[in-house]
């Protein structure tokens, strides 16, 4: 079993997703709900062992039918791979817990769709083969196609229309790259591109170069990067919270994808085209963070804020990518990881708001009072110093860790104003929503909203969520080795291909 344990946060997923849309565990709602909870539960301790194997007997080589490379699919568990899949399966299991109040039964087919996004994702994290990247890439946008149209209107089937159009084109992009990458180097297997990419020579060079250069394009899109950042806004605002949640990973995959792409294939040891993407994802991710925090002053409501705020984050990983050091990566990896919870926190945090407050929704403006006030108001108070980056949570240690390590950084006079400047901002229009959305009263509590208390599944979602700040700020330590150690393994080249080796054998 344990040589199969790679396979199963894949395998699993999948599994559960079939499962549910057969009798008798997709007949009943109750039936369905508990079915999907319980083995979301049981993907995320599946994830969790993976985990601890790794740690225990280092990266595991996973190839399907013993097929090794360039023919074989691989799939690579390390450190920053299981990691990930962790962070997936624990977000797709509290998404699914909160959707159990109700949100599940506003369109068809929740809970497969969520498994087979959680399939989707965890593939992309730990395939180790870059066609089999893309075709992951597919099974999760179909999935997201879907759950966008979860009890969808007008507005939201518009930004749902835009979403799959551009990720169509993408796709297609997607493609040619590695059609091109393939028709050069003979092999898609990550490690076996890496050692094949510092022996070109000639007009290959230029053609690798080309492909490597288009898949950047591709992850930009999939990491909503500036300028191909302008679905994501309205796509998460629009999208059912619970949804927007667990697409608060979804962003990050393009992020991990240009990790692995552009250190393994295209870092150090790629010759002539070593770094070929570092100066382009400097000043993209700068770009990225000053039109976030545009997008962050001028958000109207909650769900339009946190989704400016999620492409924040993702400039601030995009810079820390940049830099191309261990211990800029390892604070990408706790960046990644705190961001990821808190923004989904906040998504959650935006919906309960909404339900309370009648006709004001969400929106940023004087309305009637909350209903519960100090339950919501206390974790939105977590999760704004967490995601504004102030002591004692987990924001304000990934903050520190990022600025200390871009100061010695190539662009490091610019990256300091502008990332401290757009904290400013952030705070500041974190702070005015808070004051505004839980103090600024007009009228009385609406009647609707003693219909709409949290419910016990909704209450245990969320503070799961907010319980993370405080939690990885207390085990930062830990945490932070972990970080440092998954790493290191990510920028150990001669390491990873050896993978190529345990392949063959």
């Amino acid at each position: 079993m344990i040589q199969h344990l790679t396979f199963l946060p894949i395998l699993l997923p999948m599994l559960v997703g079939i499962i549910l849309l057969m009798p008798p565990f997709g007949r009943t709602k109750t039936s369905r709900r508990i079915t999907s909870v319980l083995l979301s539960t049981v993907s995320f301790l599946v994830s969790v062992a993976l985990l601890l194997n790794v740690q225990a007997n280092g990266t595991q080589v996973y190839a399907i039918g013993d097929w090794s490379a360039p023919f074989g699919i691989v799939l690579v568990a390390d450190p920053l791979s299981t990691l990930l899949v962790c962070l997936t399966t624990f977000l797709g299991g509290v998404c699914v817990l909160y959707a159990s109040a109700g949100d599940d039964e506003k369109g068809s087919f929740f809970h497969p769709l969520v498994h087979f996004l959680v399939l989707g994702v965890n593939g992309a994290f730990l395939t180790g083969d870059a066609f089999n990247l893309f075709v992951f890439f597919e099974v999760l946008l179909i999935a997201s196609y879907a759950l966008l149209m979860h009890g969808g209107d007008k507005k939201n089937t518009r930004a749902a229309l835009h979403y799959v159009i551009l990720n169509l084109v993408g796709s297609a992009i997607f493609l040619i790259a590695l059609g091109i990458l393939y028709g050069v180097l003979g092999t898609l297997n990550m490690a076996d591109m890496a050692q094949k990419v510092a022996l070109l020579q000639g007009d290959d060079v230029y053609l690798v170069k080309i492909g490597g250069l288009l898949l950047l394009v591709v992850f930009a899109l999939k990491g909503a990067l500036l300028p191909l950042h302008l679905w994501l806004a309205n796509t998460y605002a629009t999208a059912m919270p619970v949804v927007a949640a667990l697409f608060a990973i979804m962003t990050k995959v393009g992020v991990y994808s240009m990790m692995r792409i552009y250190t393994l294939i295209f870092g150090d040891e790629a010759g002539e085209l070593s770094q070929i993407a570092q100066s382009w994802l400097w000043w993209l991710a700068l770009a990225t963070i000053v039109m976030g925090t545009i997008g962050v002053l001028a958000s109207k409501d909650l769900r339009k804020l946190t989704a400016n705020l999620v492409i924040v984050s993702v400039g601030t990983l995009v810079a820390l990518v940049a830099v191309q050091t261990i211990e800029s990566s390892a604070a990408a990896i706790y960046y990644l990881v705190h961001s990821t919870l808190v923004t989904a926190a906040l998504f959650i945090l935006a919906d309960l708001v909404s339900r309370q407050r009648g006709e004001a929704s969400d929106r940023i403006t004087a309305g009637p009072p909350i209903y519960q006030p100090r339950l919501l108001g206390f974790c939105f108070l977590v999760a704004g110093i967490a995601v504004v980056g102030m002591p004692p949570l987990s924001g304000f240690i990934a903050k520190v860790w990022l600025l200390r390590e871009t100061l010695n950084a190539e662009y490091s006079m610019v990256f300091w104003p502008v990332y401290l400047l757009a904290s400013l901002a952030v705070l500041v229009s974190v702070t005015k929503a808070g004051s505004t959305v839980f103090w600024h009263h007009q009228g009385k509590i609406s009647q609707s909203a003693e219909q709409t208390r949290v419910h016990p599944a909704q209450l245990t979602a969320l503070i799961i969520l907010i319980a993370c700040a405080p939690l990885m700020s207390i085990f930062a330590g830990p945490l932070s080795e972990y970080a440092i150690g998954a790493a290191t393994q990510l920028h150990d080249f001669n390491s990873n291909i050896k993978l190529i080796l345990l392949g063959d054998q």
